[in-house]
Formats: structure tokens, C-alpha cells, sequence
């Protein structure tokens, strides 16, 4: 292997490389919701036989290098990922000690050797003697000779090929990046009586991975893949993110179908993704899904003994994600916007996050606190029986300022080891921890809920 090596050194050294870009034939990207991307390109190559060197310039700048395959007739001997980009600062960097040009607006130019650079403050020293410093680039360009050795303008993916045969072939090239992710968003317009809403879904998805794609088949992964190592989502400096584009909309939609554990999206047309960009595409619309408006009050232990506590009464909409329902799909997670008219307009009342939810699901959402509902729980009693039973009693006090009649489902954590000795209203075991009550409120009224628990440590 190590004499191998050297030949293919020599044989670079004395023959040079062949740099080719490759033309693009073909190219997929698939997004993930971890913030994952993964590149798949046919490019086609001139190779000669033998040894000969590639420069794939436009991979995406947070490749993996680790995760580049490879596929044509031959075998990659070698692999570098080169992205030390050309910038100002870079440039100067590199020309310390070196004879650089700066050219005023008026044109008048003043040749020196630079001597120092530090963000915008650099000092030249003149051939003919002294310092000159400039606190600020501001009116002046910059010259130099030439690119200094080491820097490239755009991120390069170098390969060593062996190739058996000479001639054109399509090369097979696929990896994976960083700084891609989607997410779903939906918005929803409840109906005037609360009963039906209709619903948009949108795929929102973002591209900062410092390359741009274009015309490439999309494809979106909806469901938690694990990674050992996941990669965050950021900007990374490459340019100001675009606040979000503007969202498409046409008869082309995604087409979607179960893959291995999860759900795989492909928009049925190509698509371009620019670099720094949000992008919006229509995913599915729904109409008419019945939908049940619910007032929830949460209880933790409740109020302390002798005093009192209030709280904030919950507005839910729940509905169920069944084809009887105008719905039956896969849902990936995402924010959902809910709006209702006033009459006159579009209103926005309030958003929660879903997960990712399969067919025949109920999904519930908080749109937000209830303003004219009032929850105040009290600690009544409490009673020792012995070291190891206790008693608690509360009351719970729910106020309906609404000039309809109302009910709220009240869920107490109760934690372990207990039982209701007395309730006021029935009670229903939720889980091992929780009961629930349905307590009716008639408008401008209020209604008690009183209980009494027993604990046996």
C-alpha cells in the first residue's frame, strides 16, 4: 500500500492533475427535521485512465466529509474537503510582509508593504521610509498580485480517481450536510360557532448550508431519526437569511408514502433551493373537520390549607386525525396557527407545537387562557388518621362570567397510594396518578367541586 502510494504520487507530480467540475446531470436533495441534508448528484467526467485528480466545486459548505460516497467505474484513492473560502480579511492575512495597493476614490494610488491587519485597520510601511496607517478602509480599494496559494472561492470536494477505462462517465456523488431542516406549518380558520375548521398545511423548510440547489428533486423525511452526532441548524455567517420567502402554491403537491419506520414526502416537481433561503410550499388543504372546543383546568396538589389559589382555564380544540373527518393523513410536526373571523376579518387567536401524528389520531391544541372563566382551588381540610393515612379535602370553585353555559373538565394530579373517600361530583380515574371531573357551569353562574382524598403511605 505504501509503495502504491508513492507511485500515485509520482505520477501526480509529473503528469499534473486534471481539475474538472463535473457537469451536473442529475441532483436529489432530501431534508430531514433533524436538520440534516443529504445530496445525491450525477455528474458526468472526462476521465483519462489511471490516475488522475477531480475538483467538485459547488458541494454544500457544512458537508460531512466523512458521509461522501463515491460510485463509477473505477476506485477514489483519496479524498479531500477543501473550504477555506476567499475573503478580505483572509486575503490580507496572507500578504503580511508582502507589497499590496491601495486605490483611492480619486484614483491616486499608494504602494506599500502591509505590516500589520486587524478587521479594518491596516499599516503599510513605504519604499521610500516611514509608517502609514489607516484606521478605516472606508474610500480606499484594496490590490494584490494574486489569489494567495490555499484559498478557494467556493467550497471544493478533491478526489483521486484510479480509473480502468478512459472516456466519459456519469459519477454517482452523495452526502450529507448540515444547516437543511423543515417543519410543517399549518393554519387554521375555525368556524363562527367553533364546531368546523378548515386547514392548510405548509412545508417550511430552510437552507443555510452555503450552497444553493437548483432544480433538484425534493424530497422531506418526517420522523425522528437518530444521529450519534446531530447536526445544529445555523446561518454560519454566509449571508443574511432571507426573513421568508414567498410562500408556492400550485396544483404540484407532495406525494407521500411510509419509508422503513417513518414518512417520506417527494414534491412532484423539481425545486430550487437558494442558499440563506425560507422556503414555503403547499402540502394539503382540508375543509369542514369537526372539531370539539373544550375548557380545561390542571391542578397540581392544589391550594394550601386555609388559603387559596387561582389559576387560568385552558381553551382546547381537539379533533381527530381520521379520512371520516376530512382528514386521514399523516401529520409531521409543526406549528398550527389558528385564526377565526370576527365578522369583518381574519383574526389570530392563538398557536400551539404537534408532534408528529399518524392517521386515526386525536390531536389537541391550546389555543389559549380562557378570559372570562375563573378557577380558584382551595385546601379545606386535612386530617392525620395515623402515621401512615392522611386526608386531604379541596375545593375547587369555577366562575363563568360568559353569557353561555359552559363545562370544564378538571384534571387533578394526585399522585400515588390513594383513593377519593367523597366527591361532590362522579370522578373518573385518568391514569395512576390523575382523576378528571366534568363540572357544568351555567352562564353568569359558578359551580363547587368538592373532594375529599386518602393517602396511605
Amino acid at each position: 500500500m505504501f509503495t502504491r502510494l508513492i507511485f500515485v504520487l509520482f505520477v501526480l507530480t509529473q503528469f499534473g492533475l486534471f481539475p474538472q467540475k463535473g457537469e451536473v446531470k442529475s441532483s436529489a436533495v432530501t431534508i430531514y427535521n433533524s436538520g440534516l441534508g443529504v445530496v445525491k448528484e450525477t455528474r458526468s467526467f472526462d476521465l483519462p485512465a489511471g490516475i488522475s485528480a477531480i475538483n467538485v466545486t459547488d458541494v454544500a459548505q457544512q458537508i460531512d466529509a466523512t458521509s461522501v460516497r463515491v460510485k463509477f467505474n473505477g476506485e477514489v484513492i483519496e479524498q479531500n474537503y477543501q473550504y477555506d473560502l476567499a475573503s478580505s480579511q483572509k486575503i490580507l492575512s496572507r500578504y503580511i510582509d508582502k507589497e499590496i495597493q491601495m486605490i483611492k476614490e480619486n484614483g491616486e494610488v499608494i504602494t506599500g508593504k502591509l505590516i500589520s491587519v486587524s478587521g479594518n485597520d491596516i499599516v503599510l510601511q513605504r519604499k521610500e521610509g516611514g509608517l502609514i496607517v489607516f484606521p478605516t478602509l472606508q474610500g480606499y480599494r484594496l490590490s494584490v498580485d494574486a489569489l494567495p496559494e490555499g484559498l478557494i472561492t467556493r467550497p471544493t470536494l478533491k478526489c483521486i480517481f484510479n480509473t480502468k477505462k478512459a472516456g466519459t462517465q456519469d459519477v454517482e456523488l452523495s452526502y450529507q450536510t448540515g444547516g437543511m431542516g423543515w417543519n410543517a406549518e399549518y393554519v387554521a380558520l375555525l368556524d363562527k360557532d367553533d364546531k368546523n375548521m378548515d386547514l392548510k398545511a405548509w412545508v417550511s423548510l430552510t437552507n443555510n448550508s452555503g450552497t444553493a440547489f437548483k432544480d433538484v428533486k425534493l424530497k422531506l423525511v418526517a420522523g425522528d431519526v437518530n444521529r450519534v452526532q446531530p447536526q445544529p441548524v445555523y446561518a454560519n455567517g454566509m449571508g443574511k437569511r432571507a426573513d421568508l420567502m414567498m410562500a408556492e402554491a400550485d396544483a404540484s403537491q407532495f406525494q407521500e408514502q411510509s419509508f422503513f419506520e417513518y414518512h417520506l414526502y417527494s414534491l412532484q416537481r423539481p425545486a430550487t433551493l437558494a442558499n440563506n433561503e425560507t422556503k414555503q410550499i403547499s402540502m394539503f388543504e382540508s375543509e369542514n373537520i369537526r372539531v370539539t372546543k373544550k375548557y380545561q383546568y390542571k391542578s397540581g396538589f392544589g391550594g394550601y390549607y386555609g388559603g387559596q389559589n387561582s389559576s387560568k382555564v385552558n381553551v382546547v380544540v381537539e379533533f381527530e386525525n381520521k379520512q371520516s373527518n376530512n382528514l386521514g393523513m399523516p401529520m409531521p410536526k409543526g406549528r398550527v396557527r389558528l385564526y377565526k373571523s370576527d365578522g369583518e376579518s381574519i383574526e389570530f387567536i392563538g398557536e400551539d407545537a404537534i408532534d408528529h401524528t399518524p392517521k386515526d389520531e386525536k390531536l389537541a391544541l391550546k389555543v389559549g387562557d380562557a378570559f372570562d372563566i375563573v378557577a380558584e382551588e382551595t385546601q379545606t381540610d386535612y386530617r392525620k388518621i395515623t402515621d401512615r393515612v392522611h386526608e386531604y379535602s379541596y375545593k375547587i370553585v369555577l366562575k363563568n362570567r360568559k353569557d353561555t353555559d359552559i363545562t370544564v373538565d378538571v384534571n387533578k394530579y394526585v399522585g400515588t397510594n390513594w383513593e377519593v373517600l367523597k366527591s361532590s361530583l362522579t370522578h373518573e380515574k385518568k391514569d395512576a396518578q390523575n382523576i378528571g371531573f366534568s363540572v357544568p357551569v351555567k352562564a353568569g353562574k359558578e359551580s363547587e367541586l368538592v373532594f375529599t382524598i386518602r393517602y396511605n403511605y
